[in-house]
């Protein structure tokens, strides 16, 4: 017989201010003395620089370079995959007009450039996985809908746990088996995830269309997202560039760091990639191209005159003393752990988004993103009184290619995941077959040393 409890009323609003209240009178932690125990907060050294956590084949990020006397010298930004440097990729990809992110996919998670009959299998073996399991879709999805996209989308990579008979399996071969499978079906999971969001919280007609055979991750994308499947052929060459430039950033940045942290302890990969999707959630990591928009088209609103570089200047500036924009301080776009000069990728889509721009009547919107990048670093100078070199980083434009190709805002961070995937699943088998050794680095503990027990019939 089931037990029976009576109703317990919810936390109360001043409950929970107590709550606060009480954790407050009993937490604290001066930031300050981190220097003095030498704690590297954010995991950084105290020039900037990322504190050296392991070793990788996958990818390079630079941005500066090193003087004799060991101080940083700034250098226009370079993304390498796996000793290909980014920006050859994708003059491959615009000169043969060729859709680029499986050949990207390939290389990250093996290492080499495919020949043609080794490609042509792996987009067929890809294709061949983009439909999910039967009865996925109605139970992990539309049965609980989600009002945000990443949350539904860790939660369906999660789930693909139960429809693997060797989820635990931490063979490399295995592990890759499950990557191919997840860089497959991660669109469709995002794209239904969506759907099913439109329908049950704006009250809008639901989309699920099947993958359609022939078709490459970008063209997949569209053609599962719109109502009715089409697109140009232009438009889908716009968003295969923006999933190559994301497809991976280096096994320090935050999510790849997170999937890593996971991967050392010998979890599975289901929980490994849904930790890297939880992780680029955070608007200071992947969420940033939605800030980016909002400020966009908050300076639209504000600058009278958007020609007026003076008229520019002088509101960022005033965003960065907290009194435009979202009154946080911070230039969206702006700004890098590691690009000082340049971010190859942000100058990679600023290219080739100036024509589907003016396509798309945005060039206006376009201009005042080139504006920001060429007025923000002055803004700082003149607020922050330092000499620290700021550049436009890849979120300054991804977020208006998004929307030049009509793809609502809940959607610009899960792009982003999809993109991002291929290069997940490669540092977790690096992790796996390379370091296998669980993360664990130290924190100082600078609480009370004894405190004597009270009983619970003494405190007041």
């Amino acid at each position: 017989m089931a037990m029976i409890y009576p109703d317990v009323p919810a936390l109360s609003e001043e409950e929970a201010e107590m709550l606060c209240k009480e954790y407050r009178c009993n937490n604290f932690i001066n930031p300050e003395e981190s220097e003095k125990y030498g704690v590297k907060r954010g995991l950084r050294n105290t020039d900037g620089t990322g504190v050296l956590a392991g070793l990788t084949n996958v990818c390079d990020v630079i941005g500066y370079d090193r003087s004799s006397d060991g101080t940083i010298v700034p250098i226009p930004g370079e993304l390498i995959y796996r000793g290909y440097r980014l920006q050859r990729l994708v003059r491959e990809a615009v000169e043969k007009d060729r859709f680029m992110f499986e050949e990207v996919m390939w290389l990250l998670l093996l290492g080499s450039l495919p020949d043609k009959k080794n490609l042509d299998r792996f987009r067929e073996i890809i294709e061949s996985h983009r439909r999910l399991p039967d009865g996925f879709a109605e139970t992990m999805i539309m049965s609980a809908p989600s009002p945000n996209i990443m949350n539904k989308m860790s939660r369906s990579v999660l789930a693909m746990y139960s429809y693997d008979e060797h989820a635990e399996d931490t063979s490399l071969e295995n592990i890759l088996r499950q990557s191919i499978n997840l860089c497959a079906e991660l669109p469709t999971m995002m794209v239904y995830a969506y759907q099913t969001r439109r329908h049950v919280y704006e009250q809008q007609s639901m989309y699920y269309h099947y993958p359609i055979h022939g078709q490459c991750t970008a063209e997949h994308i569209l053609s599962t997202y719109r109502p009715d499947q089409s697109f140009t052929h232009e438009e889908a060459k716009l968003l295969d560039l923006c999933l190559v430039v994301h497809a991976d950033h280096g096994g320090g940045n935050c999510s790849a760091f997170a999937d890593r942290v996971v991967s050392s302890a010998g979890s599975d990969t289901y929980a490994a990639i849904s930790s890297a999707i939880n992780t680029l959630k955070g608007p200071k990591h992947g969420g940033a191209n939605l800030k980016v928009m909002n400020q966009l088209d908050d300076i639209m609103t504000n600058v009278n005159d958007k020609e007026d570089d003076e008229e520019v200047l002088n509101y960022l500036r005033g965003i960065l003393r907290k009194e435009n924009g979202d009154h946080s301080g911070l230039i969206y776009g702006i700004g890098h752990a590691v690009y000082t000069i340049s971010d190859p990728r942000a100058q990679i889509l600023k290219k080739h988004s100036k024509q589907m721009a003016e396509k798309k009547g945005m060039k206006d919107q376009w201009n005042m993103l080139n504006a920001i990048e060429r007025l923000a670093p002055q803004a700082f100078e003149m607020e922050k009184k330092s000499d620290k070199r700021v550049c436009a980083n890849v979120d300054l434009f991804s977020g208006l290619i998004y929307r030049m190709l009509g793809i609502a805002e809940e959607l610009y961070t899960p792009i982003f995941a999809c993109a991002r995937i291929p290069g997940w699943c490669a540092h977790r088998m690096e992790e796996v077959e390379f370091a296998n050794r669980i993360i664990r680095p130290a924190y100082k503990y600078v609480g009370e040393k004894e405190r004597e027990y009270t009983s619970l019939e003494e405190r007041g």
